[in-house]
């Protein structure tokens, strides 16, 4: 049975950073289908979750530095993957690894991840997913054990199995994450990896030799606690989901935990960072 959706149509200039926050500030507030275009983004809010105010305290929107615009209209739910494809492209990191959807041409570089996110992720959170990549890449994980916190699509706990974690906990709030992370950790044949739906509290007594989490500025700072009295004595912590200019909160929060800052990949803003006691 179809829904009846909202699509809101943003012409967003210039689109990055911009689209990016915008698509982490409609989440928050029911939106759950994303799509990038040439002009911006289109969002997707089911309408019974929808009201007229919906985007009154979305506060991208308010900022000076971008320019956008945008309008809205009534859908019918179709073909939610069909319109993805048209707009989803395959990412190559480093020649190293490719990240693409099962009717992508596969590049046969060493690494070859297949992952399928549908509307609900998206297409637009490759940015932080890249330079997660780039870390894992310089990682030996042969046997390491690894948690990816705020998991999405699955994409970096697959890609860690694929360089020899194990074991490995991929743990998303959001239920369609969950639901995804177990779809894509299937389709490429994991077996080391356990899909878990929750937040921080799933990680008493759990200890992990690396940790990713590729979660907000808010989130990891109110979280920071919970990742730190997991990590083993020797541990690494890749860290993602935020700029540039909240490096300084960021690093004063892990470095009280005796944590040293060893790389910072940036990309379009967006920052990266590996810590290691």
């Amino acid at each position: 049975m179809d829904n009846i959706y909202i699509e809101y149509s943003f012409v967003v200039e210039p689109k990055q950073p911009a689209i990016e926050i915008l698509i982490a500030e409609l989440g928050e507030k029911n939106f759950e289908s994303f799509v990038e275009n040439e002009t911006g983004l289109l969002a997707y809010i089911q309408k019974k979750d929808w009201k007229e105010d919906v985007l009154e305290e979305i506060f991208i929107l308010e900022s000076t530095e971008f320019e956008i615009t945008y309008e809205f209209k009534e859908v019918e739910q179709t073909n939610w993957n069909e319109e993805w494809e048209k707009h989803f492209n395959p990412i190559q990191v480093e020649d190293k690894v490719s990240i693409r959807a099962p009717f992508h041409e596969n590049p046969n570089l060493e690494y070859d991840i297949v992952i399928e996110p549908k509307m609900s992720f998206g297409t637009g959170h490759h940015e932080t997913t890249y330079m997660m990549i780039q870390h894992l890449i310089g990682l030996n994980l042969q046997d390491k054990k690894l948690l990816d916190m705020g998991c999405g699509t699955g994409v970096l706990a697959i890609f860690a199995e694929m360089k020899g974690a194990n074991p490995i906990d991929a743990i998303d709030i959001d239920n369609w994450c969950y639901v995804n992370s177990l779809e894509n950790v299937e389709r490429n044949s994991c077996k080391n990896i356990t899909v878990l739906e929750g937040d921080a509290e799933l990680l008493v007594n759990r200890k992990y030799d690396v940790i990713i989490a590729n979660i907000n500025r808010n989130i990891l700072l109110k979280d920071m606690n919970a990742y730190m009295s997991c990590i083993s004595e020797k541990g690494i912590l890749l860290l993602s989901g935020f700029y540039k200019e909240d490096i300084p909160i960021i690093d004063k929060e892990v470095s009280k935990y005796g944590m040293t800052l060893d790389v910072v990949i940036e990309r379009n803003n967006w920052v990266s960072l590996k810590y290691i006691k």
